[in-house]
């Protein structure tokens, strides 16, 4: 996509993942979330708007970082990380 190398689920990427930024309906985290907790994952971002409490408390029992309802480009214009404005 965009020239950008996809895989159409967390278990087909052939190295570990640090992170999942989850663009989807709240109601649609919790499988992704699973999905990341199978494969290692150790973190998943929510972004704004998105907030499953189901998900974020199986990820953090799973020792998951969570952040829930946060723009990760904004988070990280904040702590003056650059970005585009």
């Amino acid at each position: 996509m965009l020239g950008e190398l996809c895989y159409p689920d967390l278990a087909s990427i052939p190295e570990s993942v640090d992170a999942v930024d989850i663009f989807r309906r709240s109601e649609e985290v919790l499988p992704i979330v699973k999905e990341a907790i199978r494969v290692g994952v150790k973190a998943v971002w929510m972004q704004e708007g998105v907030i499953n409490e189901e998900a974020a408390a199986r990820a953090r029992e799973a020792g998951l970082m969570v952040v829930m309802d946060k723009c990760m480009l904004k988070e990280h214009r904040k702590l003056g990380s650059g970005g585009d404005k």
